[in-house]
Protein backbone atom coordinates (compact mmCIF):
# COMPACT_ATOMS: atom_id res chain seq x y z
CA UNK A 1 0.00 0.00 0.00
CA UNK A 2 1.37 3.43 -0.97
CA UNK A 3 0.51 4.97 2.41
CA UNK A 4 2.46 2.27 4.28
CA UNK A 5 5.42 2.60 1.92
CA UNK A 6 5.46 6.36 2.43
CA UNK A 7 5.29 5.89 6.19
CA UNK A 8 8.21 3.46 6.10
CA UNK A 9 10.26 5.89 4.06
CA UNK A 10 9.51 8.68 6.52
CA UNK A 11 10.49 6.48 9.47
CA UNK A 12 13.77 5.59 7.74
CA UNK A 13 14.42 9.25 6.95
CA UNK A 14 13.82 10.27 10.57
CA UNK A 15 15.98 7.42 11.84
CA UNK A 16 18.82 8.53 9.58
CA UNK A 17 18.44 12.14 10.69
CA UNK A 18 18.52 11.13 14.37
CA UNK A 19 21.61 8.98 13.82
CA UNK A 20 23.37 11.89 12.13
CA UNK A 21 22.42 14.23 14.99
CA UNK A 22 23.78 11.70 17.48
CA UNK A 23 27.09 11.45 15.60
CA UNK A 24 27.35 15.24 15.50
CA UNK A 25 26.63 15.48 19.24
CA UNK A 26 29.31 12.89 20.04
CA UNK A 27 31.80 14.75 17.88
CA UNK A 28 31.04 18.01 19.72
CA UNK A 29 31.51 16.22 23.05
CA UNK A 30 34.88 14.85 21.92
CA UNK A 31 36.02 18.31 20.82
CA UNK A 32 34.80 19.82 24.09
CA UNK A 33 36.54 17.11 26.15
CA UNK A 34 39.81 17.74 24.30
CA UNK A 35 39.43 21.45 24.97
CA UNK A 36 38.82 20.80 28.67
CA UNK A 37 41.88 18.55 28.87
CA UNK A 38 44.08 21.09 27.10
CA UNK A 39 42.90 23.85 29.43
CA UNK A 40 43.49 21.81 32.58
CA UNK A 41 46.95 20.68 31.46
CA UNK A 42 47.90 24.26 30.61
CA UNK A 43 46.83 25.37 34.09
CA UNK A 44 48.77 22.51 35.70
CA UNK A 45 51.87 23.45 33.67
CA UNK A 46 51.51 27.06 34.81
CA UNK A 47 51.50 25.96 38.45
CA UNK A 48 54.52 23.69 38.03
CA UNK A 49 56.46 26.32 36.07
CA UNK A 50 57.01 28.09 39.39
CA UNK A 51 58.99 25.14 40.76
CA UNK A 52 61.55 23.41 38.56
CA UNK A 53 61.85 20.52 41.02
CA UNK A 54 58.25 19.42 40.61
CA UNK A 55 58.32 19.10 36.82
CA UNK A 56 55.73 16.56 35.61
CA UNK A 57 54.63 15.96 39.22
CA UNK A 58 50.98 16.60 38.42
CA UNK A 59 51.10 14.27 35.42
CA UNK A 60 52.66 11.47 37.45
CA UNK A 61 50.27 11.91 40.38
CA UNK A 62 47.33 11.87 37.98
CA UNK A 63 48.65 8.71 36.35
CA UNK A 64 49.25 6.91 39.66
CA UNK A 65 46.02 8.27 41.12
CA UNK A 66 43.83 7.12 38.25
CA UNK A 67 45.28 3.61 38.47
CA UNK A 68 44.65 3.45 42.22
CA UNK A 69 41.19 4.99 41.79
CA UNK A 70 40.26 2.42 39.14
CA UNK A 71 41.21 -0.39 41.52
CA UNK A 72 39.15 1.31 44.26
CA UNK A 73 36.06 1.24 42.04
CA UNK A 74 36.21 4.82 40.78
CA UNK A 75 35.97 5.10 37.02
CA UNK A 76 37.39 8.01 35.03
CA UNK A 77 34.72 7.18 32.45
CA UNK A 78 31.99 7.86 34.99
CA UNK A 79 33.84 10.67 36.78
CA UNK A 80 36.18 12.38 34.27
CA UNK A 81 36.77 15.22 36.75
CA UNK A 82 38.97 12.82 38.73
CA UNK A 83 41.88 13.49 36.40
CA UNK A 84 41.24 17.24 36.49
CA UNK A 85 41.36 17.24 40.29
CA UNK A 86 44.63 15.30 40.36
CA UNK A 87 46.21 17.64 37.81
CA UNK A 88 45.02 20.84 39.48
CA UNK A 89 45.49 19.87 43.14
CA UNK A 90 48.02 22.66 43.77
CA UNK A 91 46.42 25.38 41.68
CA UNK A 92 45.95 27.47 44.83
CA UNK A 93 49.73 27.89 45.06
CA UNK A 94 49.58 30.47 42.28
CA UNK A 95 48.49 32.91 44.99
CA UNK A 96 51.34 32.04 47.37
CA UNK A 97 54.33 34.38 47.19
CA UNK A 98 57.67 33.08 45.90
CA UNK A 99 59.28 34.15 49.18
CA UNK A 100 57.21 31.48 50.94
CA UNK A 101 56.89 28.94 48.15
CA UNK A 102 60.64 28.78 47.48
CA UNK A 103 62.00 29.54 50.93
CA UNK A 104 65.06 27.28 51.41
CA UNK A 105 64.68 26.93 55.16
CA UNK A 106 61.84 26.11 57.49
CA UNK A 107 58.71 28.23 57.32
CA UNK A 108 57.71 30.40 60.23
CA UNK A 109 54.39 29.81 61.96
CA UNK A 110 52.89 32.71 60.02
CA UNK A 111 54.26 31.40 56.72
CA UNK A 112 52.88 27.93 57.41
CA UNK A 113 49.43 29.44 57.97
CA UNK A 114 49.68 31.21 54.62
CA UNK A 115 50.90 28.08 52.84
CA UNK A 116 48.08 26.00 54.32
CA UNK A 117 45.59 28.32 52.65
CA UNK A 118 46.42 27.04 49.18
CA UNK A 119 43.72 24.31 49.18
CA UNK A 120 41.09 26.92 50.10
CA UNK A 121 42.41 29.35 47.48
CA UNK A 122 42.42 26.57 44.90
CA UNK A 123 38.83 25.69 45.77
CA UNK A 124 37.86 29.33 45.26
CA UNK A 125 39.63 29.38 41.88
CA UNK A 126 37.82 26.34 40.46
CA UNK A 127 34.48 27.05 42.15
CA UNK A 128 31.91 28.13 39.62
CA UNK A 129 33.67 26.40 36.70
CA UNK A 130 31.09 23.78 35.80
CA UNK A 131 33.38 21.21 34.21
CA UNK A 132 35.68 21.37 37.26
CA UNK A 133 32.91 20.80 39.81
CA UNK A 134 34.11 17.27 40.58
CA UNK A 135 37.74 18.38 40.79
CA UNK A 136 37.01 20.50 43.86
CA UNK A 137 37.02 17.40 46.10
CA UNK A 138 40.73 16.89 45.47
CA UNK A 139 41.70 20.56 45.19
CA UNK A 140 40.28 21.36 48.63
CA UNK A 141 40.87 18.12 50.53
CA UNK A 142 44.20 16.78 49.23
CA UNK A 143 46.00 17.63 52.51
CA UNK A 144 43.43 16.04 54.83
CA UNK A 145 44.54 13.02 56.86
CA UNK A 146 42.64 9.86 57.76
CA UNK A 147 43.20 10.57 61.48
CA UNK A 148 41.80 14.11 61.23
CA UNK A 149 45.14 15.86 61.59
CA UNK A 150 45.19 17.41 58.13
CA UNK A 151 43.96 20.71 56.73
CA UNK A 152 42.11 22.93 55.88
CA UNK A 153 38.92 21.38 57.32
CA UNK A 154 40.29 18.74 59.73
CA UNK A 155 38.21 16.04 58.07
CA UNK A 156 38.70 12.46 59.22
CA UNK A 157 38.00 8.99 57.85
CA UNK A 158 35.14 8.74 55.39
CA UNK A 159 34.46 12.46 55.75
CA UNK A 160 37.34 12.93 53.33
CA UNK A 161 36.15 12.46 49.73
CA UNK A 162 37.46 9.19 48.30
CA UNK A 163 39.25 10.91 45.37
CA UNK A 164 41.22 12.98 47.91
CA UNK A 165 42.10 9.84 49.90
CA UNK A 166 43.35 8.22 46.71
CA UNK A 167 45.32 11.34 45.85
CA UNK A 168 47.07 11.33 49.24
CA UNK A 169 48.63 7.94 48.47
CA UNK A 170 49.54 8.85 44.88
CA UNK A 171 51.06 12.16 45.96
CA UNK A 172 53.22 10.56 48.64
CA UNK A 173 54.33 7.89 46.18
CA UNK A 174 55.50 10.48 43.69
CA UNK A 175 57.07 12.75 46.31
CA UNK A 176 59.18 9.89 47.68
CA UNK A 177 60.20 8.42 44.31
CA UNK A 178 61.21 11.74 42.70
CA UNK A 179 64.58 13.46 43.02
CA UNK A 180 64.70 16.54 45.24
CA UNK A 181 67.53 19.04 45.79
CA UNK A 182 68.06 17.67 49.29
CA UNK A 183 67.78 13.92 48.58
CA UNK A 184 67.77 11.30 45.85
CA UNK A 185 64.60 9.51 44.80
CA UNK A 186 63.60 6.51 46.88
CA UNK A 187 62.66 3.15 45.38
CA UNK A 188 59.07 2.04 44.94
CA UNK A 189 59.61 -0.54 47.68
CA UNK A 190 60.78 2.15 50.10
CA UNK A 191 57.75 4.28 49.24
CA UNK A 192 55.49 1.27 49.79
CA UNK A 193 56.90 0.84 53.29
CA UNK A 194 56.23 4.48 54.16
CA UNK A 195 52.66 4.32 52.85
CA UNK A 196 51.99 1.03 54.67
CA UNK A 197 53.29 2.56 57.90
CA UNK A 198 50.94 5.52 57.45
CA UNK A 199 47.83 3.42 56.82
CA UNK A 200 45.20 4.28 59.40
CA UNK A 201 46.84 7.58 60.35
CA UNK A 202 47.76 9.58 57.28
CA UNK A 203 46.13 7.29 54.72
CA UNK A 204 42.86 5.45 54.27
CA UNK A 205 43.85 1.83 55.11
CA UNK A 206 41.67 0.42 52.32
CA UNK A 207 43.26 2.70 49.73
CA UNK A 208 46.71 1.84 51.09
CA UNK A 209 45.94 -1.88 50.74
CA UNK A 210 44.66 -1.36 47.22
CA UNK A 211 47.83 0.50 46.30
CA UNK A 212 49.98 -2.26 47.83
CA UNK A 213 48.57 -4.73 45.29
CA UNK A 214 49.78 -2.73 42.27
CA UNK A 215 52.98 -4.29 40.87
CA UNK A 216 56.15 -2.20 40.62
CA UNK A 217 56.18 -2.89 36.89
CA UNK A 218 52.85 -1.11 36.52
CA UNK A 219 54.06 1.86 38.54
CA UNK A 220 57.25 2.08 36.51
CA UNK A 221 55.30 2.00 33.23
CA UNK A 222 53.08 4.83 34.48
CA UNK A 223 56.12 6.87 35.51
CA UNK A 224 57.87 6.38 32.18
CA UNK A 225 54.73 7.44 30.32
CA UNK A 226 54.97 10.79 32.13
CA UNK A 227 58.68 11.37 31.44
CA UNK A 228 59.64 14.54 29.51
CA UNK A 229 58.99 14.00 25.84
CA UNK A 230 56.58 11.13 26.42
CA UNK A 231 52.96 11.39 25.37
CA UNK A 232 50.82 11.94 28.51
CA UNK A 233 48.71 8.89 29.37
CA UNK A 234 45.16 9.19 28.07
CA UNK A 235 43.49 8.44 31.38
CA UNK A 236 40.26 10.11 30.36
CA UNK A 237 38.97 8.47 27.16
CA UNK A 238 37.13 10.52 24.58
CA UNK A 239 33.39 10.46 25.09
Amino acid sequence: MPEIDDLREEVLRLRGALAMREREARQRERVLRRSYNATVRALADAVEARDAYTARHAERVASYGLEIARRCGLSADDEPELEFGFLLHDIGKVAISDAILHKPGQLTSRERIVMRQHPVIGDEIVRGVEFLAGARQVVRSHHERWDGGGYPDNLAGDQIPLPARVFAVADTLDALTSDRPYRAAASFDSARAVIAAGAGTQFDPDVARTFAAIPNETLEALRLACAPGAVPPAATPAV
